[in-house]
């Protein structure tokens, strides 16, 4: 039996999350009602037999590190397994292959054959045991995980050619225009000794390896790719994570994501909290409902954290509502993010009026989605628009006509 260590990457900001990264990792974001991001990687290790794990985090590690701890819910507190979070010593990860480069004791310690690369921040459930036996099988030096990509969306990744053989010719790192399909999913296996030397004898600060290391092997290594036909989704914005989110509320037969796997399942760090509680005027259409929950109004196409309380009368809508967020009577939610702790007033509307684009930032809020973050008191009866920012503990007392037209950013 060959060693595997797999090292996941999570210690990336995620700033076209904005609101929801500001203070926490991206990986560690809440999703899909009970989870983060980064469970589902976790989650794909335990499932593949992949228990020697090592976490890289820079950026506030805090809530990661609390929801990972000891890794128990993923079956990482065994005496055969191991999960270890790494955090810069004196100087911050430059980029991907320098955050495993400043590692490398550790690596050399942990005498695997193999190293498993992997990013904590996309949303898949994945056999990672057979592209390691693919690559294997291939004599390859790397493997590289890819996905079927529209074109027009390559500029998001690093976008890759191939033979017949799915030996790879060429690698271009996000370009901005190509005809190219099958993008890197940010998963490579690589041989442990040649992950080191290329690691020890390259000397770019930033050392990345989309942008040097792959390009470089792709001459001098045996290079192939790895097809990945399924689900596979970067949250890595408010629309996409949005979508990722609401998709998951679909009919059986539109829904791309199985979560009721019980030959997969996606483990979490589950919060001690009481059953769903719907009330006995409530009304429930197409919604994920949380450990903690309790709803008394409407509640329609939208996802529910643990311990959200929606009131009597109130509206939610088209809409992700993260932890212990209340919803006061007759307030009504469209279209919303709402981050933990914040409390939306009586009779009050958010996500209503023009769909003006954010005037701060047209690039990230355009589409009408509102998102609001933690610790905001949102007053009874305040009327807010579409495509605005609030940032976490926004003081909204001085609104004095209880109104935030659309577009705006309140910090």
């Amino acid at each position: 039996m060959k060693k595997v260590l797999a090292l996941i990457l999570a210690g990336g900001r995620g700033t076209r999350l904005d609101i929801l990264s500001e203070n926490r990792v991206k990986p560690s974001v809440p999703f899909a009602g009970k989870y983060r991001i980064i469970d589902f990687t976790l989650s794909n290790c335990a499932n593949s037999g992949i228990f020697d794990i090592a976490i890289l985090t820079q950026y506030l590690p805090f809530s990661l590190n609390d929801h990972i701890g000891s890794g128990k819910p993923w079956d990482l507190d065994r005496r055969d397994s191991k999960v270890t979070l790494l955090q810069p010593h004196s100087e911050w990860y430059m980029g991907t292959a320098d955050a495993v480069r400043k590692n490398i004791h550790y690596i050399e310690q942990r005498n695997a054959d193999y190293i498993l690369i992997l990013s904590g921040d996309h949303i898949y459930k994945m056999n990672y045991m057979k592209m390691i036996n693919k690559h294997i099988e291939n004599n390859a030096a790397l493997t590289v995980g890819v996905n079927i990509v529209d074109p027009k969306d390559a500029h998001h990744f690093g976008m890759l050619r191939a033979d017949e053989n799915l030996k790879i010719l060429e690698f271009v790192e996000k370009p901005e225009k190509t005809d190219l399909t099958m993008a890197s999913m940010g998963i490579y296996v690589f041989n442990t000794d040649v992950l080191l030397k290329y690691l020890r004898s390259m000397e770019q600060e930033d050392l990345d390896f989309g942008k040097h290391i792959i390009p470089k092997m792709i001459h001098e290594e045996s290079v192939y790719a790895y097809k990945f036909y399924g689900y596979w989704k970067d949250v890595g914005t408010y629309d996409a994570y949005l979508d990722t989110n609401l998709g998951l509320i679909e009919t059986v037969d539109k829904i791309q994501l199985d979560m009721y796997d019980p030959s997969w399942k996606i483990y979490t760090r589950s919060e001690e909290l009481p059953a769903v509680k719907v009330g006995s005027k409530a009304q429930i259409k197409q919604a994920l409902l949380s450990n903690g929950s309790i709803v008394a109004g409407h509640v329609e196409r939208s996802v529910l954290s643990p311990g959200v309380v929606v009131h009597p009368l109130a509206v939610v809508k088209n809409s992700v509502i993260l932890n212990d967020v209340q919803i006061k009577e007759g307030a009504v939610v469209d279209n919303c993010i709402i981050d933990k702790h914040t409390i939306v007033g009586k009779n009050a509307k958010l996500g209503f009026g023009e769909n003006k684009a954010n005037e701060e930032k047209p690039d990230l809020l355009s589409s009408g989605i509102t998102v609001i973050g933690k610790h905001i008191n949102i007053p009874d009866n305040m009327i807010i628009g579409k495509n605005v920012r609030l940032f976490e503990s926004a003081d909204l007392s001085a609104f004095k006509d209880n109104t935030i037209d659309s577009g705006k950013t309140i910090k």
